[in-house]
């Protein structure tokens, strides 16, 4: 008798636990697709989610939507012609990150290539490597069959000539003779080390300065992959490298999680590799909008000024975002899609 009671006992957990199951499921269901991408960069989200509808996979989804910004060289900061270097040439950075294998493909610094995530899945795709840099990723771009041109044009020319008018002001030097807060280089170290410098040297990144596109897409079955396209900080150092071809930094994906995207002061938020801690504070049972209120609260406590933002979503398609309150920058602006909204939903949150 009591060995009947114990296994009806079992089958009744067993049944609840499959329902809960088949609910959780419905709910994720009804959430699933998803895209969702930082800044309303409306086109490269409309982009990913027509990717998605006509059977495409979320690494397609993902790349199409980054590809869209870069067509269309959103707000100056993706893509060709955009933000020059302090030499006045246009690089690219790009990253693509499979949540299922846990692949990434990445380029930084690349030269005469107009499509750097395309580039970024081909490291995936024909490379055991994860990162290329430099010359010799725009030479890689260019076995893959990418045709090399021209990343400068008028906008970005005219950018460049206005910095170097105004004292190539502003600028990344610090600790440098002649004093790089006034007047251009060439520079040289000094023996004296400023911390006005520092300080100055932090309030460099403006918020229009930096608006990378980054991106998650979870499919519907909770696979999920992201991405990050970006021409880098207006008027970096040549060779500069911002967080966004960095995994854990510009994105991350994990589809037994969720994923994770970061925009804004690059050489700031690479330090704390946003988007993976916001992956794991999701893993430890947070809700996305706490993973990335946490993510920028933990920034903040040693840059309190810093400008950035973050998304998160989870596999059952919830999602969230989160942003650092400085002067000029008191709400973000992300795009959503999934299945609940009529069309692709500008979503705004207000900074903490």
């Amino acid at each position: 008798m009591q060995r009947d009671r114990q296994r009806r006992g079992c089958c009744l957990f067993f049944l609840l636990l499959q329902a809960g199951s088949g609910l959780a499921a419905f709910i994720g269901g009804v959430n699933l697709p998803l895209v969702i991408n930082t800044w309303p960069f409306r086109k490269a989200t409309e982009a990913a989610w027509s990717t998605l509808q006509a059977g495409g996979s979320e690494l397609d989804a993902v790349e199409k939507g980054c590809s869209q910004c870069e067509l269309d060289q959103c707000d100056g900061s993706v893509g060709y012609g955009g933000h020059p270097d302090e030499h006045g040439e246009t690089t690219l950075d790009a990253m693509i990150m499979d949540g299922n294998t846990m692949e990434v493909g990445a380029v930084a610094d690349l030269r005469r290539i107009k499509n750097a995530i395309g580039v970024a899945r081909k490291v995936i795709e024909h490379t055991r490597h994860t990162l290329l840099v430099g010359e010799s990723a725009s030479l890689f771009a260019e076995s893959m069959g990418f045709p090399a041109e021209d990343l400068t044009t008028q906008n970005s020319l005219s950018q460049y000539l206005q910095w170097l008018n105004q004292n190539c002001q502003p600028n990344f030097w610090k600790n440098v003779i002649p004093d790089a807060s006034k007047s251009c280089g060439p520079y040289k170290q000094t023996e004296e080390f400023s911390k006005e410098d520092r300080n100055i040297s932090e309030k460099r990144i403006e918020v229009h300065n930096h608006d990378t596109i980054g991106m998650i897409v979870i499919g519907q079955n909770g696979w999920i992959a992201a991405g990050t396209t970006t021409n880098g900080a207006n008027h970096k150092m040549q060779g500069r490298v911002g967080d966004s071809p960095i995994a854990g930094a510009g994105a991350y994906a994990d589809s037994t999680t969720g994923g994770a995207a970061a925009t804004g002061d690059g050489d700031v938020m690479m330090r704390f590799l946003p988007s993976y801690q916001a992956v794991e504070y999701m893993r430890n049972g947070m809700d996305p909008t706490l993973a990335c209120q946490n993510v920028i609260s933990r920034i903040q406590k040693y840059v309190p000024f810093f400008f950035g933002a973050v998304i998160c979503a989870n596999t059952s398609g919830s999602y969230g975002a989160a942003c650092n309150k400085v002067p000029g920058f008191t709400q973000f602006h992300f795009m959503v899609s999934n299945p609940t909204l009529s069309k692709p939903s500008e979503q705004i949150v207000v900074c903490i």
